[in-house]
């Protein structure tokens, strides 16, 4: 098991997100609402 995780491999990269994307997720989860009545979550969105 050993050998198996010996060696490391950095297949990863850095992804950076457009303000403009950032700024709609932001936007969107403010307006999210989720309420829970009786075991059951509604989820609406305020605009």
């Amino acid at each position: 098991m050993e050998k198996i995780y010996q060696t490391k491999v950095n297949n990863s990269k850095v992804v950076s997100a457009k303000p403009e994307t950032i700024k709609f997720l932001l936007d969107y989860s403010k307006s999210l609402n989720i309420t829970e009545a009786k075991g059951i979550k509604f989820e609406n969105i305020l605009n």
